[in-house]
């Protein structure tokens, strides 16, 4: 079969990772927000309180791996297209263990060879509802008198699976390649202003009209690749911050934030988990759809935040 159309991507759906010590990082994952769902094996699927059956895997190995990210593609015959041209793509198998089951392709990125998931047919759960809070301004006042905001300590409850991003050696093949094959569309490109080249990317799904999140994916160049971040939308700032205040009193060591990122917009809170892998909890993205033009700017520190503390040398690595 040839590629005469690309494979259409409806949403960012679940990520895996494999730890050394796993018993220290399922009580990070505790902490960070996850809902235990399912154990099989050595795998524990983590759900949050949205409808995506599973948004986290953690799986026992003898090394700290990533293994990949999962798109949810909108047909049956999406996930046919992606077995017979992708490289490396596995044949569609059933995801029989899984929460919410479904089918899947597996196939490995052609530039620096990290995995990479295709689902569909996945059971969706039932949708957790949290409260939206009414919040007073100077000229206008939303909350009822006597209605208070009152909190309790805990860890910030995860929604979805927002983006994950990939440091990858070379920029422009794994461009080219996500760009022919997917619905991927660049938010926001940043370019190296020595030579003009293109360094780094925010990819968004093209969905016509709908409105998206601003990117689901970015990659960025350098010289060995890696997993960056993969990030988890929370409920909102109040929850975000109760969140960190939940992870710093229990030890665990703050990778960056809070802050407010320009592109995107979302507020940040990133955290190393016990393997230093990165997740991030985050609120309040930008939305985009097929009227979003793409924004080019230079790529510097200074453009990756509006407020918060200063960038950690620790981020950019």
């Amino acid at each position: 079969m040839t590629l005469d159309r690309k494979i259409q991507l409806n949403h960012i759906a679940h990520v895996y990772y494999t730890h050394k010590n796993i018993d220290k990082q399922l009580e990070f994952l505790d902490d960070f927000g996850f809902q235990k769902e399912k154990v099989v094996g050595k795998s524990t699927y983590f759900c949050g309180y949205g409808p995506e059956p599973f948004l986290y895997v953690a799986t026992a190995g003898d090394a700290d791996e990533f293994g990949g990210a999962a798109f949810a593609v909108d047909t049956l015959e999406d996930l046919e297209l992606a077995a017979s041209v992708l490289p490396g793509a596995t044949p569609i198998y059933e995801l029989n263990d899984a929460p919410g089951g479904g089918k899947c392709v597996t196939f490995k990125d052609p530039v620096d060879g990290f995995p990479f998931h295709l689902v569909y047919g996945q059971t969706k759960r039932e949708v957790e509802a949290l409260p939206e809070r009414e919040f007073n301004f100077p000229t206008q006042k939303h909350r009822a008198v006597n209605h208070f905001q009152r909190f309790e300590k805990a860890p910030a409850p995860v929604h979805k699976l927002g983006h994950f991003g990939m440091c990858v050696t070379n920029w422009a093949k794994t461009f080219e390649f996500y760009s022919k094959h997917f619905n991927f569309v660049p938010s926001d490109i940043n370019y190296d202003p020595e030579t003009d080249n293109n360094i780094v990317s925010f990819m968004h799904l093209d969905r016509g009209s709908e409105l998206v999140d601003h990117h689901c994916f970015f990659f960025f160049e350098g010289p060995v690749s890696h997993v960056h971040h993969s990030s988890f939308e929370c409920h909102d700032f109040d929850t975000q911050v109760l969140g960190h205040d939940w992870l710093r009193h229990k030890g665990y060591e703050n990778c960056w934030g809070v802050g407010r990122h320009i592109m995107g917009s979302q507020i940040f809170d990133y955290w190393f988990d016990p393997s230093k892998f990165i997740l991030e909890h985050y609120v309040d993205g930008d939305l985009v759809n097929d009227e979003t033009k793409t924004n080019r700017v230079p790529a510097s520190p200074d453009g990756l935040h509006v407020w918060g503390p200063d960038l950690p040398p620790t981020f950019l690595q």
